[in-house]
């Protein structure tokens, strides 16, 4: 029976593996979520230890049937359908893979272990949702900011011992001309107070701690993660200071980076596990023998195999679309750049040299954390100022619009406009109008496949959408890319609709010679 269940267990996990291959995306593309990859292991163990503790008991109940199918079906469907709550600039997946993961896990530990085994895995169970460990919105409200935070610091300390850095741009400070390191990514200690944090959650639940306890556990645990990532700036800025002058020293910067890094955090790792295992007045209880098996337990173990045998049509009916995504499944193109299968050469030479009268006059690659995430085009033509074509590749839904929004940008008259881009294709862009005083802009976003294309949509205050065949932004060689266009022009004191109809008419011609969707099967 035990040997039954693992392999129910197992195949529940390959029926899994849309949402899993979404989470390995997401844990390897960005560094900030990739102690995701460690949680859910967590979550499996500390969910199987209470069962333990519970003497392995099987009193399980049909109801784990529903969540584990629902699970299942919300992995197998979850790019044909789409629901969400909306509010401002925060998006809430009920689809998202971590919700599939816990409602499936729930599902076998209701339909084999029971009901009280259940409830006391509430923790681990709950864990579950953690798989994806920031919500996206976190980076604007929190990484952002710190990188900045952090970077003044890093800059006052190396002011402080007469070291001043010699980049003026703050967020991409360079100590030194030759071999300084661009800081500005992994600055703000997020990332080592999220692995305290998450530490210290864990830690907090196997003590058995009260609540206050466990919320000062966590708070200190992230605070500690944060405070030991300044003393690393700070050591960073000593090293270059003694380094200046000694190649052999100049060419160790990165790695001096990484060895002062790990050492800081080992340091603060075990300090924070010794203050907070010095007196452990509310420690665990150890568990309690198993009760002697009643007639209605003997009837529920009995009842087990029927619950086993129900299960396995369940988790067969989503085994096939499992495999075929595992099939179809290949490592998204922002992953082959990091390993320098695709150079950022050759992603440039994926951009057309000629729209029209539009000359490719530069181009370059933008990061989003770490991976590199953009590839865009500056395109110019006899007219002032330039055109601006970009691709965003990263296997996740992203609109301009809130970048250029997050940067102090004002979209004015924004709305869905069709243009005709190349073979006469009417497609449909999410656009706006934007002036800063120095230049006008008109900047338009769509999603496309090698299909088609469809315009980005602006979130709502407020909205639950329900979307069926919503964009696809995960599957392999057809999933939706973010394809945008911008049209600059010095700035005039017109009026505003005026600029904006003479930017649309700039941005026809422009996009008249531009294939969207060819643009999108280049960059799957």
């Amino acid at each position: 029976m035990w040997l039954w269940i693992a392999i129910l267990a197992a195949l529940a996990g390959l029926g899994l593996a849309t949402s899993l291959i979404s989470l390995w995306e997401a844990w390897t593309d960005d560094p900030l979520r990739s102690i995701g990859m460690l949680i859910v292991p967590a979550a499996l163990i500390l969910t199987l230890r209470v069962w333990r503790q519970n003497g392995w008991e099987l009193r399980g109940s049909w109801w784990g049937l529903l969540p584990a199918a629902l699970g299942l079906a919300m992995s197998a469907f979850r790019h044909k359908v789409a629901w969400a709550l909306v509010l401002g600039q925060t998006t809430m997946s009920f689809m998202a893979p971590k919700f599939a993961l816990y409602l499936v896990a729930s599902g076998v530990v209701l339909l084999f272990a029971g009901t009280r085994v259940w409830r006391r895995a509430w923790f681990p169970l709950l864990l579950f949702l953690c798989a994806q460990p920031v919500p996206y919105f976190a980076v604007n409200y929190i990484d952002l900011p710190l990188q900045s935070l952090s970077a003044h610091i890093a800059r006052a300390f190396a002011v402080l011992i007469g070291f001043p850095p010699t980049s003026k741009e703050l967020l991409r400070l360079m100590f030194t001309p030759d071999f300084g390191m661009f800081i500005a990514p992994g600055c703000d200690g997020v990332r080592g107070a999220l692995t305290l944090g998450y530490l210290a959650l864990i830690t907090g639940y196997l003590k058995r701690v009260s609540v206050w306890r466990w919320t000062a556990y966590v708070g200190g645990g992230a605070l500690l993660g944060y405070l030991f990532n300044l003393i690393r700036l700070c050591a960073l800025v000593l090293y270059y200071r003694m380094a200046v002058g000694h190649p052999r020293m100049e060419h160790f910067a990165k790695w001096a980076d990484y060895i002062i890094g790990g050492c800081l955090f080992l340091v603060a790792a075990l300090l924070f596990l010794w203050v907070i295992s010095r007196k452990d007045e509310d420690g665990e209880t150890a568990a309690g023998t198993p009760e002697r098996e009643s007639a209605a337990d003997q009837r529920q173990i009995r009842l087990t195999p029927w619950r086993a045998a129900a299960f396995t049509v369940v988790v067969l009916i989503f085994v096939l679309p499992a495999v075929n995504a595992i099939r179809a499944w290949r490592p998204g193109l922002s992953a082959t750049v990091r390993k320098g299968i695709v150079t950022p050469a050759q992603l440039d030479a994926r951009l057309p040299t000629q729209l029209g009268s539009y000359t490719l006059a530069r181009a370059w690659q933008e990061a989003f954390g770490s991976p590199i995430a953009m590839e865009i085009g500056a395109y110019r033509n006899s007219s002032p100022g330039e055109a601006i074509l970009g691709v965003w590749f990263l296997s996740r839904e992203h609109n301009p619009h809130d970048s250029w929004v997050s940067r102090g940008e004002d979209p004015q008259l924004r709305g869905s406009r069709i243009f005709l881009t190349a073979q006469q294709q009417p497609t449909q862009f999410d656009t706006a109008f934007y002036s800063d005083g120095v230049r006008d802009s008109i900047a338009g976003n769509a999603y496309c496949t090698p299909e088609g294309c469809v315009p980005s949509q602006r979130p709502p205050a407020f909205k639950i959408q329900f979307d069926l065949n919503p964009p696809d932004f995960d599957s392999p060689g057809r999933r939706a890319v973010s394809v945008f266009f911008r049209i600059d022009q010095p700035h005039s004191s017109a009026d505003p609709k005026t600029i904006d109809q003479q930017l649309t008419a700039s941005a026809q011609r422009f996009l008249a010679s531009v294939d969207p969707v060819d643009l999108s099967s280049k960059f799957q």
